[in-house]
């Protein structure tokens, strides 16, 4: 793999113009400005799962990166008190004033398109990686039905890791989580062409070290790992994603094996 040297670095951007609300999204994120000029789908705080699924989109999403897959650039994208205030759709309005503070952005890939995997064909070493880090992180929303990919210049993209590292919902099994095999692999849209899951894990394996897994866990913000139920620091947090990550990759051989045999049908 490329990116060996991958050293993750997040922005901090201010939005500044709400353009439009993506409707396809359960969550309601949205296309918005920052004040870099660029285009954002801004992912908000204060929707459905909260700062749980921005923190399963910023490691899900640095994760990739490292291991060389394509990923929009990710930022902390700052909402002010007075942004919209005049808004007029009032669900909107509702979910921009609970998502005060510091939201997740991923730079919007213009006239990009869905990916379909009856048109464009994934070559076996991509689509093992895509399905080794999907393993990795426990990511149930990589299916037929909504496949998170996106093919932009001719290249596939991913988007949107929110649902992946589910056992944040339930932080005192955490544990036995770590050790699971991913047994809804066999839904994963690319699993007929990963064929490649052997030598993926030894790259990978090389590639996610301990000091990398620190390094992107380090970027969470307090504000997000706030104690809530379970009474943890954010310092505490950070230790139970790292440590969770790295138990998956000293065991992936427990997601390999359930990958390689739901693939047995296929072969």
């Amino acid at each position: 793999m490329a990116m060996a040297q991958y050293l993750p670095e997040i922005r901090t951007v201010t939005v500044t113009r709400y353009v439009a609300p993506l409707r396809e999204g359960g969550s309601l994120p949205a296309i918005a400005e920052a004040d870099d000029g660029f285009l954002y789908v801004l992912k908000f705080r204060g929707a459905g799962q909260g700062v749980k699924a921005l923190i399963a989109e910023l490691i899900g999403g640095e994760l990739a990166r490292a291991l060389g897959l394509k990923v929009p650039e990710i930022v902390f994208a700052n909402l002010d008190t007075v942004f919209g205030r005049t808004e007029p759709d009032e669900e909107i309005q509702d979910l921009l004033k609970a998502s005060e503070g510091l939201n997740l952005g991923l730079h919007y890939l213009s006239g990009a398109i869905t990916f379909d995997p009856n048109v464009t064909q994934i070559d076996a070493l991509l689509a093992s990686r895509i399905v080794w880090l999907d393993g990795l992180l426990m990511n149930v929303d990589r299916t037929v039905r909504n496949t998170n990919m996106l093919i932009w210049k001719k290249e596939l993209w991913l988007i949107d890791h929110g649902a992946a590292l589910y056992f944040h919902h339930s932080w005192q099994d955490w544990e036995s989580y770590a050790e699971k095999p991913f047994v809804q692999v066999k839904d994963h849209v690319l699993l007929p062409w990963a064929s490649a899951l052997d030598e993926v894990q030894k790259e990978a394996s090389a590639v996610l070290t301990p000091e990398l897994i620190n390094a992107i866990v380090a970027l969470l913000p307090d504000e997000w790992l706030q104690p809530g139920e379970e009474d943890l620091s954010p310092d505490e947090r950070r230790n139970v994603y790292a440590s969770f990550l790295n138990t998956r990759i000293r065991l992936a051989d427990n997601f390999v094996k359930e990958a390689k045999y739901a693939r047995e049908p296929h072969i």
